[in-house]
């Protein structure tokens, strides 16, 4: 359910973008598979996340490296 009051995410906003997937994805990806995710799919990912308001044409490969690298330490924090 969408947050209606929950603030815009931007490419730029790797940690955001890196919760909300692991969020959504919980522990289905470990370390490993989530640097193994192509960045087709990433981006596809993101633009479906209920308050990302970037474009594709916006993405970047550098945006979609942060993003794994921030998605990697979330899931890291998360396992105890």
């Amino acid at each position: 359910m969408q947050d209606k009051f929950a603030l815009p995410i931007y490419w730029n906003d790797h940690e955001d973008i890196a919760q909300e997937l692991y969020e959504k994805f919980g522990d289905d990806f470990n370390e490993a598979k989530i640097y193994r995710i192509r960045f087709t799919e990433l981006i596809e990912w993101v633009l479906e996340l209920p308050n990302f308001k970037g474009t594709r044409e916006e993405s970047s490969e550098g945006h979609l490296e942060q993003i794994q690298s921030a998605w990697v330490y979330e899931w890291r924090d998360n396992q105890d």
